[in-house]
């Protein structure tokens, strides 16, 4: 018998939930959410298509290879050579990403020319001309995918934002104290040996410069004489009370809060990421207050208890709310790089063995499984799996995932 020379056109194209007309249409495959019908299957796994004489088995072989198309092709029931048929396929995504696939003879089959992209979701249109007759099927082959009403979406705090550029921040972690800053502790003391006569302060009260802090009456001259605040703070210590017999120790001593030192422990492992002049967010244990700064210095010797160095961050204090003695991390800006496609870690969930977001269009939602790089607390960059500008939802993507699931999508061929 001569060999059938065919040309096979498989266009699969997006097009919404319904399926075209054609000679023959063929049952939605298991990809498809709602019902499942059965699909014929080929003898090597793949789908059946069946129009009188000519009938074909189209299969994504993923076996041990990238995903990739083969090929089988029969008329009248008798295989026909790969060498006597010419194949093409072309896959339009959902958003319109459109792939082709040329074909050529391998062993019993034709061998598509690329790789078959996740998710393997699309409606099919196979069209075959043999002998001046067209064939024709259409079938919907869905997976990953679903529909959410925008007012649905809305009520159930779906929200979607654009994948693009984003400034990606490394990180290291700090643990630490706040101490008083060195250049605002006042220690006061007596000018003239004496007698204390009157002490106006006690400790946390609050005082201003050139306030009147301690009276006392000096031996040798028998005179009193002031002793004033040499600048504003609070009393945190008192060493003398009226009555006592001074010479030139220290009466008080005054901080002043409206600026703290927070003293951070880096390790041998930390230093060599950690250098004065980054930004750091300095939190306080509980994570309800947070404040933001830069390593003003590191200190030149190291505790030996520790086995630490000390980076110093100054943090503005005007309203008190950062106490000396209180524990504190420090989270450290290690590395600041700009990359061209981010997306927010909130939006990330797993799909089988994948990591993926969800991509909207319109009010269809389907999975992209992404290619991951360099990540912070807030954003994860995204090397392959989403085009930039894509829209994704970025909060509460796990309800677009559980509805998808309770589909019963499944991955089959």
């Amino acid at each position: 018998m001569k060999p059938a020379y065919f040309i096979i056109f498989a266009a699969l194209s997006f097009c919404g939930c319904t399926s075209e007309t054609g000679n023959a249409t063929a049952p939605a495959d298991e990809h498809e959410a709602g019902p499942a019908t059965e699909v014929e299957k080929g003898p090597h796994g793949g789908r059946l298509l069946t129009d009188g004489e000519v009938r074909i088995e189209l299969v994504i072989f993923e076996t041990g290879v990238e995903p990739q198309f083969r090929a089988y092709i029969q008329v009248d029931g008798l295989p026909v050579p790969p060498e006597a048929g010419q194949l093409e396929v072309q896959l339009k995504r959902l958003g319109g990403a459109m792939d082709r696939f040329r074909f050529a003879p391998r062993e019993d089959y034709l061998l598509g020319d690329g790789v078959v992209r996740e998710p393997h979701s699309f409606t099919v249109n196979v069209l075959v001309s043999h002998k001046g007759k067209l064939h024709q099927w259409t079938y919907d082959s869905f997976e990953g995918r679903t529909t959410i009403d925008a007012a649905v979406a809305k009520q159930a705090g779906l929200e979607s934002e654009t994948a693009g550029p984003a400034r990606i921040r490394a990180t290291l972690t700090l643990h630490g104290t706040v101490v008083p800053d060195p250049q605002r502790v006042f220690r006061v003391n007596a000018r003239f040996p004496g007698v204390v006569r009157e002490v106006r302060k006690r400790i946390g009260d609050r005082v201003v410069a050139g306030e009147v802090l301690v009276s006392i009456e000096a031996n040798e001259s028998l005179q009193r004489y002031n002793v004033v605040s040499p600048g504003s703070g609070v009393v945190v210590s008192r060493e003398v009370n009226t009555g006592q017999a001074v010479q030139d120790e220290s009466l008080l001593t005054l901080v002043d809060l409206s600026s703290v030192w927070v003293e951070l422990a880096a390790f041998q492992h930390d230093l060599g990421g950690v250098k004065a002049g980054q930004s750091v967010t300095i939190r306080d244990v509980d994570g309800h207050q947070s404040a933001e700064g830069r390593i003003e210095s590191i200190a030149a010797v190291g505790s030996s208890a520790s086995q630490s160095m000390s980076a110093r961050v100054l943090l503005p204090n005007e309203d008190g709310r950062w106490r000396p003695g209180l524990l504190v991390t420090g989270e450290v800006v290690v590395e600041e790089v700009d990359v061209p496609v981010a997306v927010r870690r909130s939006g990330l969930q797993t799909f089988r063995d994948w990591t993926v977001v969800f991509e909207r269009i319109g009010e269809t939602y389907e999975i992209r499984p992404v290619t991951l790089g360099r990540k912070d607390g807030v954003w994860i960059e995204v090397v392959e799996g989403l085009a930039p500008r894509a829209s994704y939802v970025s909060a509460n993507s796990y309800l677009v995932k559980a509805d998808i699931e309770k589909s019963g999508a499944s991955h089959d061929h």
